[in-house]
């Protein structure tokens, strides 16, 4: 009796130790997994960020963890981050197919398609076409100037009241891009912003959530009825909501004359190359992963923006001080301001005028530092290896799932003057010109970076400089003290918080 208890404890160590993950010979070191747990026990499911930062220290830029049986490397790092995103791009441009995030969205999108002749050609189109509607331009600057006339309003009404910015502020983004996509801009009850706001909302909660991370590292939970669910739920909703729009500008749209982004879609499908990718699937998930991408990072940011700005009153007075002398005798700005504008000033000596330059240099910094602190996609996008290869010189095979820690880069204390504090110093030179730190990296760097940074580098300019000439914002002194921890998801979102409203004289 006692030998077979033995044996069948021999066999029970035999059989864990063959479920254990192994690391390839050398491959990136990490800390020891469990049999079919992996290290899911060395992260905080809720918020592995710190954790994350932890085995940083351990085991350097370069590390690897278990999710389940599949390895996954960890970059940190300006240096390491550059190497794979930038050296190495295409290398480094997969996506991991078999993940929560892939299931949800059908991989029929932009955003997370696989690296290939598919995923080429659409973003190839994305970003032309978004360029074709007045990215940089002067079209697109009034689509965003109507848009903020809308908050402008609710603005007005709330003066002296305190108000919870949050739905304001993802309601404007959220339209800015429906305009985009859809040709449309909808009153705030809409069913269809209400909506997908909801819907955007919920799925990025869920995605980088504890239950996303058992999705991925457990497959045979997957069929089960749990919370994760309610995403897959929330994407069909989108998805019904934007065919309901397609089959519209079906009817409407005249070949050849694109209103918006569907209908250059659908001009492209009909032009039917043999070997085109296009077709209505793949625009329903398209316009999503840009309608969802384009929502929450750019509401986010400026949520953090203001946050900060009402708890340093001194740098948002210098932000209008700025903007006062830039602006004056203009109704309205415009993105070319943020280069450098010319100015008359009156020389009380020689009693003649001069033309001089003057850059929105201050405001420039606020902004970007903004988007440094908000640290938005913390994780960016998990990208895989397209091929066998190296980093920091260990070996990375083909198929490997890359998780940039991005929070590593934008607070990287070697890179930054005030890593760990909202300062726009950070941006600014000895001489008070606006420099970009390498480390700057908010939307990723490669191939995949963010489609829409170029709208989002014109909302954020546009949205802050009109909002800050036309009112002074406060925090209300019944409010406490601001509390700028982020809540963890595929977006960092600043916690609600109150706003108090002025007019500026």
């Amino acid at each position: 009796m006692f030998l077979s208890l033995v044996l069948l404890g021999l066999c029970i160590c035999v059989i864990i130790l063959q479920l254990r993950p192994t690391r390839p010979k050398n491959f990136p070191p990490g800390p020891p997994a469990l049999p079919i747990l992996g290290n899911i026990l060395h992260l905080n499911l809720q918020n592995p960020l710190e954790d994350f930062e932890k085995l940083r220290k351990s085991y350097g830029d370069v590390y690897s963890l278990f999710l389940g049986p599949k390895p996954f490397v960890v970059i940190n790092g300006v240096k390491a981050m550059k190497e794979a995103m930038v050296i190495k791009a295409a290398e480094f441009a997969g996506r991991p197919q078999d993940t929560f995030v892939n299931d949800v969205f059908d991989v029929k999108g932009v955003i997370l398609a696989d690296y290939g002749a598919s995923w080429k050609e659409h973003r190839r189109f994305a970003l032309m076409t978004l360029r074709n509607f007045g990215l940089g331009k002067k079209s697109m600057e009034e689509r965003i100037h109507d848009e903020i006339q809308h908050t402008i309003k609710t603005l007005d009404e709330s003066t002296g009241k305190t108000l919870c910015p949050q739905v304001m502020f993802h309601n404007m983004a959220s339209n800015i891009i429906c305009q985009v996509l859809f040709g449309t801009r909808y009153e705030y009850d809409d069913e269809f912003i209400t909506t997908v706001i909801q819907c955007v909302t919920e799925i990025t909660k869920i995605i980088n959530g504890p239950w996303a991370m058992l999705y991925d590292s457990l497959p045979f939970i997957r069929n089960l009825p749990l919370p994760f669910n309610k995403a897959f739920k929330d994407t069909k909703r989108s998805s019904d909501l934007v065919l309901r729009l397609l089959n519209e500008h079906k009817k409407t749209r005249v070949p050849g004359e694109p209103r918006d982004f569907l209908d250059c879609y659908l001009d492209e499908m009909e032009k039917k190359a043999e070997d085109s990718t296009f077709s209505e699937d793949k625009l329903i998930f398209t316009a999503l992963d840009l309608l969802f991408a384009g929502t929450d990072t750019t509401s986010n940011t400026l949520l953090t923006a203001f946050l900060y700005l009402m708890n340093h009153p001194h740098i948002q007075e210098r932000c209008q001080q700025e903007i006062d002398k830039v602006l004056e005798g203009k109704d309205q700005v415009c993105f070319d301001d943020r280069h450098q504008m010319p100015y008359v000033q009156t020389n009380e000596n020689k009693q003649t005028k001069e033309k001089k330059l003057f850059e929105c240099l201050f405001i420039q910094a606020v902004i970007h530092e903004s988007q440094r602190i908000a640290n938005t996609v913390p994780l960016s996008i998990f990208h895989c290896t397209t091929k066998d290869t190296e980093l920091a010189g260990y070996y990375v095979p083909k198929g490997t799932m890359i998780v940039q820690n991005l929070t590593t880069v934008l607070k990287e204390e070697e890179q930054w003057k005030y890593p760990h504090e909202f300062n726009p110093e950070n941006f600014l030179n000895d001489q008070g010109e606006f420099v970009k730190p390498d480390a700057f990296m908010p939307f990723s760097a490669g191939p995949r970076m963010c489609l829409g940074e170029g709208l989002a580098r014109m909302e954020l300019f546009l949205i802050m400089v009109t909002l800050l000439r036309k009112f002074k914002f406060i925090w209300p002194e019944d409010a406490g003290e601001p509390d700028y921890t982020p809540i963890f998801g595929v977006t960092l979102t600043p916690k609600p918080y109150p706003m108090k409203v002025q007019h500026r004289l």
